[in-house]
């Protein structure tokens, strides 16, 4: 069985979310990007409304719970290019292989979603070589956002 068989994908409009759902992807967003990476920024950044967001969930013990997550902004919405972003594993499903099913599952939804555009992210620059498994190639010199360098790449 492979990881993302055991993962249930769920991608949505933000307005097709749960209330249930959203707090538990704003609640994993800040306990990774905030609180884990000790970084104060603006997670919530007014781009989540209009956004496509991809939610990866397992069942533990009976109990669902989110693995892993990314939302995918429009063409012209952040970049010229399609993006994606908010990419989280949560620590549970770290090194499960979680995080590589998101991208391959994110990719493919992208990619349906807005055919024939290329994909930009804004990418920690130690997740390069993750990122470029997955076709991404580095288009700017790392910067520093947030505290944590960065680089920017192209699919």
């Amino acid at each position: 069985m492979t990881t993302s068989s055991l993962i249930d994908w769920q991608f949505s409009r933000f307005a097709d979310l749960s209330p249930f759902d959203l707090y538990e992807v704003l609640a994993q967003r800040q306990n990774v990007f905030i609180l884990e990476q000790t970084c104060l920024y603006p997670d919530i950044d007014g781009h989540d409304p209009e956004a496509h967001h991809l939610l990866g969930w397992r069942s533990v013990d009976g109990k669902r719970s989110l693995a892993a997550y990314l939302r995918v902004l429009a063409p012209g919405a952040k970049y010229d290019e399609m993006s994606i972003g908010r990419v989280i594993t949560t620590p549970a499903a770290r090194g499960t292989g979680a995080g590589r099913a998101l991208l391959d599952e994110g990719i493919r939804q992208a990619e349906a979603l807005y055919p024939g555009h290329r994909i930009r992210i804004g990418a920690q620059q130690y997740l390069e070589r993750f990122y470029g498994s997955f076709g991404f190639q580095t288009v700017s010199e790392p910067y520093d956002e947030d505290g944590i360098m960065h680089i920017d790449m192209l699919r």
